[in-house]
């Protein structure tokens, strides 16, 4: 089952190195100083990097897109790539400003990170010292917990039932919304998980409004936008109008789905209230130009910029997968954080290799973040798509064996690598993200080897069965589709996507199916 949640779980359970593994590099200035953009650094473009932009536009059906790419604190790439526009022909160009969505989280938490090195709050103050009026249950909350998404808190926004925004829960506006979420009960008790939630970042809103003296998003436009010579940068959705704005698109079965359908408007609603979540507009060059800005001094010094990169802990001591507003990417070799948004805009930044890359798009689904590695691969030769780009060491491991002895012989494979070091062990997640990239990236055969491998070492899981099934459907087997979407079925009963998934198929379903709700 590849839906988004799914997908972004499988990045998750790859976030678990400590904070060490992320020290910033750079920086030790003020805050408070402007300058202009850094200008592109005269480089060569590393050979095959536009062809391999290209390809990926063309594979995953994005109409336009802008890369920067950030090395030793220069921008040493930007590009534009396709329309901006596609019914009025407009191209996309470097003045083309781009939704990010979900990444304007990593903005809300350097202003909160910039709020707390003016001696204003403290990360780990409980958010009802800054707020009024708030439920008893949320009373003991700390900040941290808002920005790391473990508070445990209702959310403000039902997540859409198709690809969307969602809506604010209750029947009215923002205020009405407001009242609602505050009579919700918790979704679990604060720390002990983690819950990806918009009514953190609609409490942190609110704090920066008051300690910060000024709507958040004048603070954040003064306090970031103006030091990193972020000109075109500001908040807005499709209701506003926004010079330059490159019209968003999606495919209602998804880009790379079965069945992606005719390509059609997207429509993004950010309510006031929730754009310190999702709210930004900007270019890739822009973004870049902030993450130099933020690196060398300019927005944070070095330790609160390391605060900001930090993970939280649970409340038994486990690091948090998210930071202060910035998903983490912990593994063994080229750690990174991140923003992610929107499903078509990302950026990574790689502080070992002091490098970043920023990816933008208008195609909702476009995923960049399943692919910034492989760009970054340009650059730092380890993590290039020849050498299986940022896959977690054991997988490489897998990976090399599988080319060399065969896609087919991955049982065979496992159990060398088994012998070798008995506490090898491949996570079922791990297999079905890498498995499924596979597959959207064309490589259907050794993806659908790789998925086949999964139901092998996972054979109770009904996920793997319905992960291998949409592989068959991609590649056109029809009969295998459904006999993997039947054993999920068989494996987990309420599984949902099977249900639709064989009804799109033209496959009867068992009477006593859950019905989809």
């Amino acid at each position: 089952m590849r839906t988004l949640p799914l997908l972004f779980a499988a990045w998750m359970s790859l976030w678990q190195l400590s904070s060490t593994a992320l020290v910033p590099t750079s920086g030790s200035g003020s805050a408070s100083s402007s300058a202009k953009p850094t200008p592109v650094a005269k480089t060569a473009v590393p050979a095959g990097l536009e062809d391999y932009l290209r390809d990926k536009m063309a594979r995953r059906r994005i109409p336009g897109m802008q890369v920067a790419v950030v090395r030793d604190g220069h921008v040493v790439f930007s590009a534009s790539y396709g329309k901006a526009n596609l019914q009025d022909d407009i191209a996309v160009t470097p003045d083309t400003v781009f939704s990010i969505n979900s990444a304007t989280k990593t903005f809300t938490g350097v202003a909160i990170l910039q709020l707390a090195q003016a001696g204003k709050l403290s990360l780990d103050a409980p958010v009802s010292r800054y707020l009024d009026g708030l439920p008893p249950a949320w009373q003991a909350i700390t900040v941290r917990q808002l920005l790391n998404h473990t508070s445990g808190l209702p959310d403000i926004l039902v997540p859409p039932r198709a690809q969307g925004t969602g809506a604010l829960v209750g029947d009215g506006g923002e205020d009405a919304a407001w009242e609602t979420v505050k009579t919700l009960p918790m979704d679990f008790p604060t720390g002990t998980a983690y819950r990806y939630n918009q009514t953190n970042y609609v409490l942190l809103g609110r704090i920066i409004d008051s300690l910060g003296g000024m709507p958040f998003t004048r603070f954040i436009a003064e306090r970031q936008f103006a030091p990193a010579g972020m000109v075109h940068a500001g908040f807005g959705d499709s209701r506003d109008v926004t010079p330059h704005r490159a019209q968003p698109y999606r495919y209602p079965g998804g880009a790379t789905g079965i069945s992606p359908g005719a390509l059609e408007h997207a429509f993004d609603e950010f309510p006031r209230m929730l754009r310190t979540g999702a709210g930004i507009n900007t270019t890739a060059t822009e973004v870049a130009n902030w993450l130099i800005a933020l690196q060398d001094g300019r927005l944070l010094d070095r330790d609160s910029l390391r605060e900001l990169w930090a993970p939280g802990r649970f409340n038994d001591g486990r690091a948090t997968p998210w930071a202060a507003g910035w998903p983490r990417i912990d593994r063994e070799d080229h750690p990174a954080v991140a923003g992610i948004g929107g499903r078509r805009s990302a950026f990574f930044v790689y502080p070992q290799d002091h490098l970043a890359v920023v990816v933008l798009t208008n195609l909702a689904g476009a995923n960049p973040e399943e692919f910034i590695d492989e760009i970054a691969g340009f650059y730092v030769p380890d993590l290039s798509a020849q050498n299986g780009g940022g896959l977690p060491r054991r997988i490489k491991a897998l990976r090399g064996g599988l080319i060399a002895r065969g896609w087919d012989q991955g049982v065979a494979v496992v159990a060398d690598l088994k012998r070798k070091d008995p506490a090898y062990e491949l996570r079922e997640d791990d297999l079905n993200g890498w498995g499924y990239r596979l597959v959207q990236d064309g490589q259907v055969k050794e993806g659908l080897a790789v998925l086949k491998l999964n139901t092998e070492l996972y054979p109770r899981s009904g996920n793997t069965f319905d992960s291998l099934a949409e592989a068959y459907a991609i590649s056109g087997d029809r009969d295998a589709a459904i006999r993997n979407y039947r054993l999920s079925l068989d494996r987990d009963p309420g599984n949902r996507n099977a249900v639709d998934q064989l009804r799109a198929l033209g496959a009867p379903v068992a009477s006593g199916t859950p019905p989809r709700h």
